[in-house]
């Protein structure tokens, strides 16, 4: 009788570890275990920190009173950031997407939240590769303000905003262009308006444009206002008129983002139905990350009785 050795070989290795890792980093929180819980917590909490030190440090007084260790964070945090994005470019060719070995991590840095990544980082590295001055100094800590956009990738709420935007961009540039043509259309027509009362507020249509951002946005700072009763007329109908224009995008926004958390919940109540035949599928492909060595023998229990556990439940 044939005896079938399986392959045990070294080569499986690097490509187990590999992963591994992108089961932390990238993959689904439920194969990358406790471990992929405890990163998404740990850079989390970073990030915020990061933030708080960057808006605490824009005081001189604590910023004077505890230099080394706004400057020791910063390069700790620098570090993981640095570690953190070099381990994406390397796992990220487990994707599909980013399969090729040069091509693919190209294409994969080239995406919004790799780039974000990469800005977290490069305000430390440039004044290292590039001479600048000071004032250029001042503007790249500024871009330190980049990771808090790496919430982003953490964050399950800011995930459905990034799918909501997304979803309705066609629209939200359309009530964007409309806004606009508004602004123009409304500064035209104040201008000729006002300018013979007042030359001095209302001196050209571009400077009558912040009279119109102002009142369609409803601040109203009441720097430049309409004294002629057709002015004031025309400035009653924008300010109305602006409020319904900020409420459209407004609606568009908040009706998307519904749509994008009902779709979520459907999406687990699809996994708790899950067919028997998907449920084999399931189980064996747990046990071919086991067999990899991708999930430990306590891993491989807990999400076979996980799901074993929802056909039960089902069941029941």
């Amino acid at each position: 009788m044939p005896v079938t050795v399986q392959d045990t070989s070294d080569t499986t290795a690097p490509s187990s570890l590999k992963a591994r890792v992108y089961s932390m980093l990238e993959g689904d929180p439920e194969s990358g275990g406790r471990a992929a819980w405890a990163i998404d917590l740990f850079l989390m909490l970073l990030i915020i920190a990061n933030v708080a030190a960057t808006v605490l440090e824009s005081v001189q007084s604590i910023a004077d009173a505890y230099p080394a260790f706004f400057s020791g964070f910063e390069v700790f945090s620098v570090a993981v950031f640095s570690i953190e994005y070099v381990l994406r470019l390397w796992v990220c060719t487990e994707n599909p997407a980013f399969a090729a070995a040069v091509g693919g991590r190209l294409k994969y840095a080239a995406t919004p939240l790799a780039i974000v990544d990469l800005f977290a980082v490069l305000p430390f590295y440039v004044p290292f590769l590039i001479p600048v001055d000071l004032r250029f100094m001042r503007v790249l800590r500024l871009m330190r303000i980049f990771r808090l956009l790496k919430l982003g990738r953490h964050s399950l709420a800011l995930k459905f905003v990034r799918n909501a935007f997304l979803k309705e961009k066609e629209a939200l540039t359309i009530a964007g262009f409309v806004l606009v043509i508004l602004v123009v259309f409304s500064s035209c027509l104040m201008f000729y308006l006002e300018h013979d009362a007042q030359p001095g507020a209302f001196t050209s249509i571009p400077q009558t444009m912040w009279w119109a951002v102002e009142t369609l946005t409803t601040v109203g700072y009441g720097d430049i206002i309409p004294v002629t009763p057709a002015g004031k007329v025309l400035g009653s109908f924008i300010a109305v008129l602006g409020i319904a224009m900020f409420a459209v995008p407004t609606g568009i926004l908040a009706a998307a983002f519904l749509e994008e958390v009902r779709s979520q919940e459907g999406d687990r109540e699809d996994d708790t139905d899950t067919a028997p035949e998907t449920t084999i599928a399931l189980l064996e492909r747990l046990e071919g990350l086991r067999d990899r060595g991708v999930l430990s023998e306590e891993e491989f229990s807990d999400q076979k009785d996980r799901i074993l556990g929802k056909r039960g439940g089902k069941k029941e």
